[in-house]
């Protein structure tokens, strides 16, 4: 197990997926041109002497016309922005998070990472949403969406299977050293997750074998860090993060993703 830096999550209040459905309103211009209109009509029929009634009430039937179709006429509402997964194959809560992270401006521009635990997934994208690589990865042995309190600070011996979590949720990620010579990607320091390469020290584990395998069951062996291919470590999330911070998306697979994500006080 290894790496970290301190978890954070927006504070979304009531933001939620479906934002950028909202019934469109009329735009300030239609209302002003709505206002502008009827009152040059008034004003016409005010000024007009007695004897112009008949030409004068047409013009406020236009005047009242305006209005309607200037409050009844839908704004241009601006399409949601999406992330860019160029084809690769990902899930329905993989796809809403990353459109999500783009169209709301979550990422602030960072380069980030989705890691979809359901299917032992991870994507990395640029900062504007472009996906720079996926790969499957070896997670967390327990199912689970939260970390065992202090367990960044135990010794690994001392963590019981069913703690061995992934935890979910939205962290500050940055490139950092763990105990040995190699770098990380630290994703939660306090509880001593991180995201880096396959260590294939422990033979009896067989990670690299159970990285090759189809099913996402085998890839469950961790005590909770995320274990990706050392070629895309170095060549995908090394270049991604070089010299600048970023987010990591952590979905959940026991919680909802609403509950994880947008689910903090206002």
């Amino acid at each position: 197990m290894s790496d970290g830096v301190t978890s954070t999550r927006t504070d979304l209040g009531s933001r939620q997926l479906g934002v950028w459905r909202h019934a469109p309103v009329p735009s300030r211009l239609q209302r002003a041109s709505a206002v502008l209109a009827v009152g040059f009509c008034l004003g016409l029929f005010a000024a007009a002497p007695a004897r112009a009634t008949a030409t004068t009430e047409p013009r406020l039937n236009v005047a009242i016309e305006v209005i309607t179709r200037a409050s009844t006429q839908p704004a241009i509402v601006p399409r949601p922005m999406r992330a860019d997964f160029h084809g690769e194959p990902a899930s329905n809560d993989a796809r809403t998070m990353a459109d999500w992270a783009v169209d709301m401006g979550d990422n602030r521009g960072s380069p980030f990472v989705i890691v979809d635990k359901k299917n032992t997934k991870v994507f990395v994208f640029d900062g504007r949403g472009h996906l720079l690589g996926a790969t499957p990865a070896l997670l967390g042995l327990a199912r689970g969406d939260d970390s065992a309190p202090g367990i960044g600070d135990r010794e690994l011996s001392r963590i019981r299977p069913e703690e061995r979590t992934t935890p979910a949720g939205r962290f500050v990620a940055s490139l950092g050293r763990s105990l040995g010579p190699q770098d990380v990607l630290w994703v939660d320091y306090a509880a001593a997750i991180s995201l880096h390469r396959v260590l294939a020290a422990n033979t009896r584990e067989h990670r690299l074998e159970r990285l090759a395998a189809a099913s996402p069951l085998s890839h469950r062996i961790t005590f909770g860090c995320i274990n990706v291919p050392a070629k895309f470590f170095d060549g995908v999330v090394h270049p991604a993060f070089t010299g600048t911070n970023g987010i990591v998306y952590i979905l959940p697979e026991i919680k909802s993703i609403p509950e994880v994500f947008f689910n903090s006080a206002s």
